[in-house]
């Protein structure tokens, strides 16, 4: 399996002393959907911006793929690492679809017809149903976040991070918006997704890092990390609302390592089977 992120004992101080990451040892392998989780100030989304070069280790390593991010420029990591931004406001600038999804490909020097071509296949990509025309300012915020994932995807990276990436969103749309990244990830695209959600990230990634005073506390299936009452209460994390029932319901053998709907539907139906079988 290939590798797509190692880091080797990083730790990261801003400017103002604070220590952000205090030694972070992690692997994350090519088609993984990976949730990063923990409270604000936890060292989340600072962990994760390393993995592109936005921001660079005071002590440590970064390897993209195999090779010491440290060779390579941020625009140069961007390409390979994509990252979408938790508001998609800071991203967006422009004041057409075709504009703001192909600044890229034309900051790179890609020719005209091949910027129209790429655009075209990132919008169908988010099922985006916007003319290339359109100013993407005037758009919701569950299209405004399509949109700024589509400027990432155009340029065709391995690895997506996307940063809290259901903010501002209800519920129904943020699982319309977790539905297209979970199809980007059935792709092959690596998927690192920094939330808050412990509901999100059961439904949708296979593995959960949590993170606590810039070091990570818990690392594994999404199972066995988001079941775990007591290694969540240490980051103030709260089980999936499932898990809690199922806790509760431990007295018909529900397995307490539930975490989806979908999980506890199937065991009662298989429950009530059995019920009506030995009657």
């Amino acid at each position: 399996m290939t590798e797509a992120i190692r880091t080797e004992g990083i730790e990261y101080v801003y400017p103002n002393g604070f220590q952000a990451l205090k030694g972070i040892d992690i692997s994350i392998n090519e088609g993984e959907f990976v949730a990063v989780m923990g409270q604000n100030g936890s060292g989340k989304t600072t962990l994760v911006k390393h993995f592109n070069g936005l921001l660079r280790p005071t002590r440590g390593k970064v390897y993209v793929f195999g090779e010491d991010s440290s060779k390579y420029t941020t625009a140069e990591l961007c390409k390979i690492v994509g990252y979408v931004f938790q508001n998609p406001d800071h991203q967006i600038f422009s004041s057409t679809l075709l504009d703001e999804i192909g600044f890229g490909l034309r900051n790179l020097g890609y020719a005209e017809d091949e910027v129209l071509e790429r655009v075209k296949a990132a919008i169908e990509k988010v099922d985006l149903k916007k003319s290339l025309t359109d100013n993407p300012h005037f758009m919701s915020m569950g299209e405004r976040h399509r949109v700024a994932i589509a400027s990432i995807l155009v340029l065709e990276p391995k690895v997506l991070i996307l940063d809290e990436p259901t903010t501002g969103l209800d519920y129904k749309r943020s699982l319309e918006l977790m539905e297209l990244v979970k199809k980007i990830n059935e792709e092959g695209k690596t998927i690192v997704l920094v939330t808050h959600d412990v509901n999100l990230a059961a439904q949708f990634s296979k593995r959960v890092v949590i993170l606590k005073d810039g070091k990570i506390i818990a690392d594994g299936s999404s199972k066995k990390v988001l079941s775990d009452t007591l290694l969540l209460a240490k980051s103030n994390l709260i089980p999936p609302q499932i898990n809690i029932l199922a806790k509760k319901l431990k007295d018909i053998n529900v397995p307490e390592d539930i975490i989806k709907v979908e999980e506890m539907v199937e065991f009662l139906q298989k429950y009530v089977n059995l019920t009506k079988l030995s009657k």
